[in-house]
C-alpha cells in the first residue's frame, strides 16, 4: 500500500534530490499531513536531526495529532525512540541507531530499520557516510529485531525514475516475516500497485508533491473488482467502529471523499451520492482502509444526524446499542431536555452530578466485594458488579457530556495509552488509601 512521506527541514515539508540537493519547499507540513491522514500511517522524518543541525521535534508533535505517523530522522538511542513511541508515534524508524544493542531494548512490532542504498551500499548519516555493508548482509543481521524495513534507494530518491522491481523482490525475500517499505523513484499508480503485488508498500514523496502521482489513484492502484463496472463494496462503520451500512466507491467517487473529507459514495442507481446532501445526515470522512484481499473499502465516518440508513435510523440494520448509543442519546438531552427532568438536573447541577459520581463508585466497590476472591462468581453477584457498572458508566458519560466531551474522544485517549512503552507504576494515590471504604447496607 501507499505510505505518503514528510521530510521536515526548518519547520517545513521539503523534498530532496539524491538526499542532498534541495528540490522543493511544500511549505506547512501540518496542512500536508491532514491531507494524507485518512490514507494510513504517514512516514515523517526529521532531516535536521538526522543530519546533526536541528531538530523539528515541535512540529512532529503537531503532526501525531493529526494522523498515524512513523517517526524517523536523528533516532539514535532506544532512549529517543521510545519517547517518540510514548507521544504517540506508530512505530519509530531507525537509520545509524538500527544496531542489535540498541534494537533489543525496543518493541519489535513498533521498530522499522531504515536502510539506505547508494548503488547498492548502505549510507548512513543522512546519506552521507557509506558503511561498506549490502542491504542483504543488514537485513540479515536485524531481522529479529524489527518488525519492517524501509529501504531507500538514494540514487533514485527525488527524481522520479522508476522502480527497480527485480531487485526489489531480491530484498522482500531477504526481509523475512519482517515488512518492507520501498521508497526511490515511485512515480506511477502501476508502480505501487506491481510492488504491492509483491508484499510491499511504497513510501511516496517527491511525485505525490509534485503532482505527478495522484494521491487517490496511488491508494487505490492495488485495489481489485470483480464487477463489470468495476466498483469496489464499501463498509461504512462510525467511530465505534459499528457497520452503518454498505455502499460503492468509484475512483472518483473515493477521490472527492478523500480530498473533502466527505462521505461521498457510487449509488448504482444515481451515479455520484454525498450522503446527507438532501436528509442532512451528513458524514465526516476520517479514515479509509482496504482489506487484506484488496477488493473491499472500510469508511470511517463521523455521522451526524440521526443516521445512515434511510428510514432514520443510525444504522440499515435498526437502531444501534450500548454505550455509543448511550452516548448519543445524552448528547441530544443535553440541549433538549425537559426543565422539570433528571436529565437537566444533572447538567445543570455539578454538585449533584459529582455525587451520584461517587455514590455510584462506592456501590460498585461494594458489588465486587460481593464476589470475593471466587473468580467464577454466582450469577447474582456477577449480575450486582454489571448493574453497578452501568450506573457509573451512565454518570461517568452524562459528566463527559457536560463537559462537551464525545466518547470517540475518550476511546482515543485510550487508544493512544496502548502507544506508550513507558509504564508508570500504577499505585493507587495516598488521597485515594486514606479514603474510608463504603459501608455496606
Amino acid at each position: 500500500m501507499l505510505i505518503a512521506s514528510i521530510d521536515l527541514m526548518n519547520g517545513n515539508a521539503v523534498q530532496l534530490v539524491g538526499g542532498r540537493e534541495p528540490a522543493l519547499d511544500a511549505g506547512d507540513p501540518r496542512t500536508i499531513a491532514a491531507r494524507f491522514a485518512p490514507l494510513g500511517e504517514v512516514a515523517v522524518v526529521d532531516l535536521d536531526a538526522a543530519l546533526g543541525r536541528g531538530s523539528n521535534a515541535d512540529t512532529i508533535r503537531d503532526l501525531l495529532s493529526k494522523a498515524r505517523c512513523r517517526v524517523g530522522g536523528g533516532i539514535r538511542d532506544a532512549d529517543a525512540a521510545i519517547r517518540w513511541l510514548d507521544a504517540g508515534a506508530a512505530r519509530v524508524i531507525l537509520g545509524t541507531a538500527a544496531r542489535p544493542d540498541v534494537l533489543r531494548d525496543l518493541p519489535r512490532e513498533r521498530v522499522i530499520a531504515a536502510l539506505d542504498a547508494r548503488d547498492g551500499q548502505v549510507v548512513v548519516h543522512g546519506w552521507q557516510t557509506p558503511t561498506g555493508r549490502t542491504v542483504i548482509d543488514c537485513m540479515h543481521e536485524l531481522r529479529p529485531y524489527v518488525s519492517g524495513f524501509l529501504v531507500t534507494f538514494v540514487e533514485r530518491e527525488g527524481r522520479m525514475a522508476g522502480i527497480d522491481l527485480p531487485r526489489i523482490r531480491t530484498l522482500r525475500d531477504a526481509a523475512g516475516d519482517a515488512e518492507l517499505t520501498y521508497a526511490g523513484g515511485v512515480t506511477t499508480p502501476d508502480d505501487v500497485a506491481a510492488l504491492d503485488a509483491l508484499g510491499v508498500d511504497a513510501q511516496v514523496g517527491m511525485a505525490l508533491y509534485t503532482g505527478r502521482l495522484d494521491l487517490t489513484a496511488a491508494f487505490a492502484a492495488p485495489l481489485r473488482s470483480d464487477r463489470a463496472d468495476g466498483l469496489w463494496p464499501t463498509v461504512v462503520v462510525d467511530e465505534h467502529g459499528v457497520a452503518l451500512g454498505l455502499a460503492w466507491s468509484s475512483l472518483e467517487t473515493l477521490r472527492e471523499a478523500v480530498e473533502s473529507h466527505r462521505g461521498v459514495y457510487h449509488s448504482r442507481t444515481r451515479g455520484r451520492w454525498l450522503k446527507g446532501e438532501s436528509s442532512g445526515a451528513t458524514q465526516e470522512l476520517l479514515r479509509v482502509d482496504v482489506d487484506c484481499d484488496r477488493d473491499a473499502l472500510r469508511f470511517t465516518v463521523r455521522q451526524h444526524g440521526a443516521g445512515f440508513c434511510h428510514r432514520d435510523t443510525w444504522t440499515c440494520w435498526g437502531a444501534a446499542r450500548g454505550l455509543p448509543a448511550l452516548a448519543r442519546t445524552l448528547a441530544a438531552r443535553r440541549t433538549s431536555a425537559p426543565p422539570d427532568s433528571y436529565a437537566r438536573r444533572l447538567f445543570d447541577d455539578p454538585a449533584l452530578l459529582n455525587s451520584k459520581l461517587l455514590e455510584e463508585t462506592g456501590e460498585l466497590i461494594q458489588a465486587l466485594d460481593g464476589c470475593g476472591a471466587v473468580l467464577d462468581a454466582e450469577n447474582a453477584a456477577r449480575g450486582a458488579v454489571a448493574a453497578e457498572a452501568a450506573d457509573l458508566l451512565f454518570f461517568t458519560l452524562t459528566a463527559c457530556t457536560r463537559a462537551g466531551v464525545r466518547l470517540a474522544e475518550v476511546e482515543r485517549e485510550l487508544d493512544r495509552r496502548t502507544l506508550h512503552v513507558t509504564r508508570r507504576p500504577g499505585d493507587a494515590k495516598p488521597a485515594a488509601t486514606d479514603q474510608p471504604r463504603p459501608s455496606r447496607p
